[in-house]
C-alpha cells in the first residue's frame, strides 16, 4: 500500500528542492526525516513537514506498517512563477522570477 502527500504553491525554487530530494529518494523514512532534521536547507525543513504529513497519511490507513515505509517516489513539479520588478539604473527595471513548486512524496511498505 502506498501513502502519499502533496504541497503545492511552495515558496521555494524546483532546482533547489530537488538537490535535497535526491539525497532521500530511496531512503527509510526514518533515516530521511534524520537527514532532513539535521540540514541547513530551507527545503529540508519544506520536505520534512512533507514526508511527515506522509506517515499521518500512512498511519490513518489500518493496512500500513508505518515501521517499514520508505520513499518510494518525490519529485518537485515548476508551479507559478510571481513577477516582480527590480529598479536598475536610468529609469530602467528588470524582471525578477519568484518561482514555486508542487512537492510530492509517495511512500510505501519495504
Amino acid at each position: 500500500m502506498e501513502a502519499k502527500a502533496v504541497a503545492r504553491f511552495v515558496r521555494i525554487s524546483p532546482r533547489k528542492v530537488r538537490l535535497i530530494m535526491d539525497e532521500i529518494r530511496g531512503r527509510k523514512v526514518e533515516e530521511a526525516l534524520r537527514l532532513l532534521t539535521y540540514s541547513p536547507q530551507k527545503g529540508a525543513t519544506l520536505l520534512r513537514k512533507l514526508v511527515d504529513s506522509a506517515v499521518a497519511n500512512a498511519s490513518a490507513n489500518a493496512e500500513i506498517d508505518v515501521d517499514t515505509l520508505f520513499i518510494k517516489r518525490i519529485f518537485a513539479d515548476e508551479g507559478p512563477s510571481w513577477k516582480r520588478f527590480q529598479p536598475r539604473a536610468m529609469g530602467r527595471a528588470t524582471r525578477i522570477k519568484k518561482r514555486t513548486s508542487h512537492l510530492t512524496v509517495i511512500l510505501d511498505e519495504s
